[in-house]
């Protein structure tokens, strides 16, 4: 998400751990780039499995011209594929939804209707196991609000001051979830109209809270004195889909949302959550429990991993609290050849961490609801990146070296509540927004996007330092090792390497043949085809303007000769970033988030920079789903 002033560029993290710009710098100095490849070059390769080696990998395989890699008020795609708009905000969810009126919008339709800035898509085919790729559930998260670009007579500096109740109620119905059910029919995507799977999560939904954390003092309210029974989910961002057909949410950027300042005993954990009573919404002027002098332990039921299961509309979304609190983006799946699953996720704020998760049981592919509690029994680990190329996972358990009553530990509980000071006593290396985590399904290697920091000092770097204000991000790549032929994701111990470093040409570290529309901004989001090709999401914020190019999707091969070689593919509207690219199973279509388009500097819902994806007077810019084909009817990328 961006505003002029990104909630990720707070940077609360007061760690003296080297940065991993840092550990960055050393490696680059210590290893040439040979002959301009891109700076994964930097570290040797890790042999793969035979198998892992589909025939052409080492071929390039994308075979569409690149998409126009200029601003512009609509989106645009590679020739040879149609860009469907599925789903729009204020559209139809609900069997009684109403109409979507931008003038006369209201609490009780907006909680019926697609929610606001759409970000992580989750494709569930149906029926429930199959690998249907022409009939689903799309889980979509609604990340946050616009209030100018959805209200009359508001700019971006009234969002905290001048938005009134019945609006703040509208904001609030907007955020959260929509399960939507979809259907291919003849290439043409369409939603399934009155569907039996159709639901909206809000902030009024009701929740339940599971593992460590469940029914602890800490996550108590007045309206909730058990500690159990929470209501809704909040700045609902990237996600990830689990093998027995939940969706995972993230809960990120909670922290604006809260009014007021406590000096109990929640201070120190809200300080170094960058809650500090000067909210971006007007919320806790209009109910208390945005207000942290009123509702002094509200902001501990949010950070969460949320589980959702699609597929019953009446089952409680679950805060599966093992998992850790922080910003979380994305929890990305993976299982292990021993049955343990592996949950990575990021910490989206400028020096935080990755961090990931390992059950202690197994997965029962005949049993899913025993998989349904999998992810409240495990150990939480957060990254260590060395500069020798080396990457450990230290375990954030009670009792485990400084985690103890002396820091103000007494139980996992408080160290999942607390679990960026118990990284910080770990000595977990501070990254550059560690945003989304995704394994390779070919090569079980893991990428990591790191969005970018401009907040690093010059008293940080030295002189070997080639990138001294990382504005433009890059991608790590980590690599766990082979054991029997099978990638390991429970190991203690990975190599990494920077797989791409970003910026415009000259700038950044890509392939030789990378073309004048192949340079990339602030990578974000990603996603795997069937191939395990690369496609990256970018996010430039406010810097999309300064760059001159729009925010989209590039692909890429992560093996062979043409190695991070990136292509444009999807150029979004202006003001808009990309999110949430998900493939179906067969790699036919690519649906992803246009999120807050219009979103520019001086926008406005009377005046927006584009009206994307309606171009109708009087209707502001929408945030939207599209579903990407190719008009031949193959494979995307080709």
């Amino acid at each position: 998400m961006h505003h002029d002033i990104d909630p990720e560029d707070i940077g609360v993290n007061t760690s003296t751990q080297p940065s991993f710009s840092a550990i960055l710098n050393t490696a680059l100095s210590r290893r040439a780039v040979l002959g301009g490849l891109a700076a994964a070059a930097l570290v040797r390769e890790v042999s793969l499995p035979a198998s892992a080696k589909p025939a052409g990998m080492q071929g390039d395989g994308l075979t569409f011209a690149e998409a126009p890699h200029s601003i512009a008020e609509n989106h645009q795609v590679a020739a040879g594929y149609d860009a469907q708009v599925l789903i729009r905000w204020g559209d139809k969810v609900l069997a009684d939804a109403p109409a979507f009126e931008p003038k006369k919008q209201s609490a009780a339709a907006q909680s019926r209707q697609f929610g606001y800035n759409n970000d992580h898509i989750g494709y569930c085919p149906l029926p429930l196991g199959s690998t249907n790729s022409d009939h689903g559930l799309l889980v979509v998260n609604h990340e946050y609000t616009d209030p100018w670009l959805m209200f009359p007579g508001l700019t971006e500096k009234d969002s905290a001051t001048k938005v009134s109740r019945d609006q703040a109620e509208i904001e609030l119905a907007a955020h959260g979830l929509s399960v939507i059910e979809v259907k291919k029919t003849k290439g043409h995507w369409q939603v399934v109209d009155n569907s039996r799977y159709a639901r909206r999560i809000t902030l009024d939904t009701d929740m339940a809270v599971s593992g460590p954390a469940a029914g602890h003092d800490r996550l108590k309210t007045k309206a909730d004195p058990g500690g159990r029974a929470l209501k809704g989910t909040l700045n609902n961002c990237a996600g990830g889909l689990t093998p027995w057909g939940t969706v995972l949410t993230a809960e990120e950027n909670f922290h604006q949302y809260f009014a007021g300042t406590t000096t109990g005993a929640e201070a120190g954990n809200y300080k170094r959550l960058g809650i500090a009573g000067k909210p971006a919404y007007s919320w806790g002027k209009h109910f208390d429990r945005f207000d942290v002098a009123k509702e002094p332990n509200e902001p501990n039921r949010f950070g969460w991993l949320v589980e959702v299961d699609p597929h019953d509309p009446r089952s409680r979304p679950v805060k599966r609290t093992a998992l850790g609190r922080f910003k979380h983006e994305a929890a990305n799946v993976v299982v292990n050849s021993n049955g343990r699953v592996t949950v990575y996720t990021g910490d989206d704020e400028r020096f935080e961490y990755l961090y990931r998760f390992v059950t202690t049981g197994k997965i029962d592919k005949t049993d899913r609801q025993a998989n349904l509690g999998l992810l409240d029994d495990g150990i939480l680990y957060v990254a260590k990146f060395h500069d020798d190329g080396r990457l450990t996972w230290l375990p954030l358990i009670f009792g485990n070296s400084l985690l103890n009553a002396a820091n103000g530990f007494h139980s996992q509980a408080d160290v999942v509540i607390e679990a960026r000071r118990a990284a910080d006593l770990m000595g977990a290396t501070p990254m550059d927004r560690p945003e989304d985590v995704e394994t390779n399904p070919v090569t079980g290697k893991v990428y990591m996007m790191c969005t970018n920091n401009t907040k690093r000092s010059a008293d940080q770097l030295d002189a070997a330092n080639p990138r001294p204000n990382n504005e433009h991000g890059h991608v790590i790549e980590m690599v766990p090792p082979t054991i029997d032929g099978a990638v390991d994701h429970t190991a203690l111990e990975y190599r990494w390497n920077v797989f791409l470093l970003a910026g415009p040409k000259g700038q950044g570290h890509y392939h030789p043949q990378t073309s004048d529309a192949g340079w990339l901004s602030c990578p974000d989001n990603l996603a795997f085809d069937p191939q395990g090709r690369l496609w990256i999401s970018t996010d430039q914020g406010s810097s999309q303007a300064k760059n001159n190019i729009p925010d989209g999707m590039y692909a890429m091969q992560t093996e062979g000769p043409l190695r991070a070689l990136p292509r444009f593919f999807y150029a979004c509207p202006r003001g808009a970033e990309m999110c949430g690219p998900m493939f179906t199973p067969d790699g036919k279509t690519l649906f992803v988030a246009v999120q807050h388009p219009g979103e520019d500097k001086g926008s406005t819902f009377d005046a927006p920079s584009t009206r994307f994806p309606d171009f109708q007077p009087g209707m502001p810019p929408r945030p939207s789903v599209v579903a990407i084909t190719k008009k031949d009817g193959g494979a995307i990328g080709g």
